[in-house]
């Protein structure tokens, strides 16, 4: 078998942003930096999201989007659904003008 082909299994710190809330789990992140936790020292890693600030485990109606991607998403949709409506305002302008053009031909 291969040898140093894993990167070493230890416990990190993950810390959640959004509210703080600290947890120790087994991974092979290796992160810079360290912290100490409950007196002793774990390397560090810092999520936006986990079980304590999901609104899923939560039960919370409200959802803090530290990144920004409901935003960019409402907008992204919002140009969609314009394009869509001009797209369709055009179409009956066309029907209507080819409709008045076969009454003059009659």
């Amino acid at each position: 078998m291969k040898e140093d082909t894993h990167p070493p299994y230890q416990d990190v710190l993950f810390v959640d942003s959004s509210n703080g809330t600290k947890f120790v789990i087994g991974s092979t992140l290796q992160p810079k930096t360290k912290e100490t936790f409950e007196g002793k020292e774990y390397p560090v890693h810092h999520v936006a999201v986990s079980s304590a600030s999901h609104p899923f485990f939560t039960k919370a109606n409200k959802f803090v989007d530290t990144e920004g991607r409901i935003d960019k998403f409402l907008k992204k949709y919002e140009k969609k659904k314009e394009q869509e409506q001009k797209r369709h305002k055009q179409q009956e302008e066309q029907a209507q003008e080819k409709k008045a053009a076969k009454k003059k031909k009659k």
